[in-house]
């Protein structure tokens, strides 16, 4: 069978779920805000299947125990003060890469592979959690989920990504876990890799629109030819 090769110039990945196991790290900030709040905790996999659109719809979604959950505005600013308070002291503690990333984005930086990351994590952070987990030296630099009005699905973080880059979206693969990943970057015009052991908001990565799914990253690199 022949195996399809992509051709570029650099990639982008996703933090949470793509590069780190954060879910221990996020669940004890989560269960933390809920006590605080009079709230019983929630299980490790249940806080997982809320992970992927940013720290606010963590909240929303942790508070209410529900994936469509909407907390009036006094109260999610409440709460999320409280998450990050707690997530503060947490983050990094027990957040572990995954098996194949260290090895993967070797061997990508020794294909010559520009790497950036694009999350929506909040900046503040996404920082200090790839300076923790010795991962921040493999790339050039960050994009947050507050760094620019939009996060992921909007392409804006992948558009403003390629620009810092200095490429067309067509020669920068994004690589990620989840249907924010996917719909960012066929939106911003770029191929786009899954990995299906992350978040993905409790669905199967199989119902993504993405041109390949990768067992890990080690798996990814041998797909591409650096342009």
């Amino acid at each position: 069978m022949t195996v399809r090769r992509f051709r570029a110039s650099a990639a982008i990945l996703d933090l949470d779920g793509t590069l780190l196991d954060t879910v221990p790290d996020l669940a004890c900030a989560v269960n933390a805000m809920r006590a605080q709040l009079g709230l019983d905790g929630l299980a490790t996999a249940r806080v997982a299947c809320f992970v992927g659109k940013g720290a606010e719809v963590l909240v929303h979604r942790a508070v209410t125990d529900d994936l469509e959950g909407r907390l009036p505005e006094p109260e999610l600013r409440a709460a999320l003060a409280l998450f990050e308070h707690h997530y503060a002291l947490e983050n990094g503690r027990q957040a572990v890469a995954y098996p194949g990333v260290r090895e993967g984005l070797a061997r990508m930086r020794a294909m010559g592979l520009r790497l950036a990351v694009v999350t929506n994590k909040p900046q503040a952070f996404t920082g200090p959690l790839l300076a923790r987990t010795g991962l921040a030296e493999a790339f050039e630099f960050f994009v947050g989920g507050d760094t620019l009005a939009r996060r992921k699905p909007d392409p804006e973080p992948m558009l403003h990504a390629s620009a810092r880059l200095g490429l067309p979206p067509g020669r920068v693969l994004a690589i990620g876990d989840s249907i924010n990943d996917a719909l960012a970057a066929r939106a911003a015009g770029m191929p786009v890799f899954a990995v299906p052991y992350g978040y993905n908001e409790g669905h199967d990565v199989r119902s993504l629109d993405v041109d390949a799914i990768v067992d890990s990253l080690e798996h990814a690199a041998r797909l591409i030819d650096v342009v």
